[in-house]
């Protein structure tokens, strides 16, 4: 298999339970929800998605004929920034699941990489990956209801009554960005106040500058 990426880069995660953690990320080119392209924007399920997954273009993206490759080329990214600690992999997208596959997650853990995956939660994740974070989007099929981490951007048509009784070991409520940021922190500041069950994920990277 080949996969394609749109970029990876050694950085800082920068929302939920793993927020601060050093990690290199993997952006996999193409997503099930939206094209990535602005004029299919206002048909999309995804419609407030702000990442660009579009192409092979970005930094340490790419195209890798094979799953050693590909693992090797990100233990590389990992190697390259940190000194010493636990090498670990975001596979995130678009929607990672799309091209995430065993054997690539088989060629991770040969490199010594703990593998984690953000998905819209529309495909079954391989029982192999060690953190699964799910972010439920709207009319979509959730087929992935278990893992380590479930979250809402908030306000959002998945609403959390409807989701927080899955088998998750967190569950996070982020604030949507954009002009109404302000008032959706408020909101979700108060919605967890009112129901601990959630907690509140704010994106870091973005406050304080990380790429």
């Amino acid at each position: 298999m080949t996969y394609s990426l749109k970029e990876v880069y050694y950085t800082l995660q920068g929302e939920g339970a793993q927020a601060g953690r050093a990690a290199v990320f993997a952006r996999f080119a193409g997503c099930n929800l939206w094209s990535g392209l602005e004029k299919d924007r206002a048909t999309a399920q995804c419609n407030f998605c702000d990442t660009d997954f579009v192409g092979t273009d970005g930094p340490g993206g790419g195209k890798f004929r094979s799953s050693e490759a590909l693992a090797d080329h990100l233990r590389a990214a990992w190697d390259a920034g940190a000194e010493t600690g636990a090498p670990y992999v975001v596979f995130t997208g678009g929607e990672p699941m799309l091209q995430l596959d065993e054997p690539l997650i088989d060629a991770c853990h040969a490199a010594g990489l703990e593998v984690a995956i953000e998905t819209n939660g529309t495909f079954a994740v391989p029982a192999s990956v060690d953190w699964i974070c799910v972010s439920p989007k709207p009319s979509s099929n959730l087929v992935q209801r278990t893992g380590q981490e479930l979250k809402l951007v908030f306000p959002h048509e998945v609403t959390p009554d409807s989701v927080v009784d899955l088998d998750f070991q967190h569950r996070f409520l982020q604030p949507m960005d954009g002009p109404d940021r302000v008032a959706n922190t408020a909101a979700v500041v108060d919605f967890c106040r009112r129901d601990p069950r959630w907690r509140l994920s704010l994106q870091v990277h973005k406050l304080v500058g990380i790429p």
